[in-house]
């Protein structure tokens, strides 16, 4: 039985999404700022990891927990949605059926407390 991971794609296709997903968000004037100053290649690595973890790949993040991570960036719920809308979008230009996209969606949304600590 396949995993949401290889039915993604694995690491090449969550590499490639999370790359479309990072070029989404430095365009998008609600979330960019959270990104000022940040090292993109070690965010996208922790990234990568992250979503290929939950996506039932490895288990290869070694980052802060969500909350941590996130303590003190004031995260809403409209900044979630539109993370939400972009990696969607992102997963559709890789090709990811609505199907898998849905499932991936539901497994960010499971950690959505964590990252907007509440």
């Amino acid at each position: 039985m396949s995993t949401l991971y290889d039915n993604i794609g694995g690491q090449p296709a969550i590499e490639q999404t999370v790359d479309e997903l990072h070029k989404r968000i430095a365009a998008d004037s609600t979330l960019n700022q959270f990104f000022a100053g940040i090292d993109m290649t070690k965010q996208r690595n922790h990234l990568v990891a992250f979503l290929s973890q939950i996506f039932e790949g490895p288990k290869q993040y070694a980052g802060r927990p969500m909350d941590k991570t996130h303590t003190g960036m004031n995260l809403q719920q409209p900044h979630f949605d539109a993370i939400a809308k972009h990696l969607s979008e992102a997963m559709a230009v890789r090709g990811v059926s609505p199907e898998d996209t849905k499932a991936a969606l539901e497994r960010v949304t499971n950690v959505k407390g964590a990252i907007l600590n509440k």
